[in-house]
């Protein structure tokens, strides 16, 4: 087998493996949730956190009414806190060594938090369009 179709296969797989765990369950984050963005022109990440306020059940619902939040949502939401920098650990590092409390909470959004913003980089270093997962 030569080595481009072994890492064919080993990038299928991967792409498999990840788009199956995408469609699992996800305990949001009581600290909130942040939007990753490309800032093209100049050439930064910029990361948005918004707060969290969740029902009883864990579902996020808006802090006004009540009602569950939807993706689909025409009212503007207002981030908490607006983190910028030229790379991937840079932001990182700004948003788990420099806020008193950390906005993150639990490891698993930690470690979400970590890959899209690699993705984000690698988007930006190569002039493609970024979709945050």
């Amino acid at each position: 087998m030569s080595s481009t179709i072994k890492n064919e296969h080993i990038a299928a797989l991967v792409q498999s493996i990840d788009k199956e765990l995408s469609n699992r369950f996800i305990k949001l984050d009581p600290s909130g949730y942040f939007l990753i963005r490309l800032e093209p022109p100049s050439a930064e990440l910029v990361v948005e956190h918004y707060s969290n306020d969740l029902d009883d059940k864990g579902i996020a619902i808006d802090p006004e009414t009540g009602e569950p939040l939807s993706c689909n949502q025409a009212r503007k939401r207002i981030p908490t806190k607006v983190f910028k920098g030229r790379s991937a650990k840079e932001v990182g590092i700004k948003l788990s060594e420099s806020e008193e409390p950390c906005l993150i909470s639990r490891l698993d959004h930690a470690m979400y938090l970590g890959r899209e913003l690699q993705r984000a980089e690698s988007c930006l270093i190569n002039g493609e369009i970024y979709i945050q997962d």
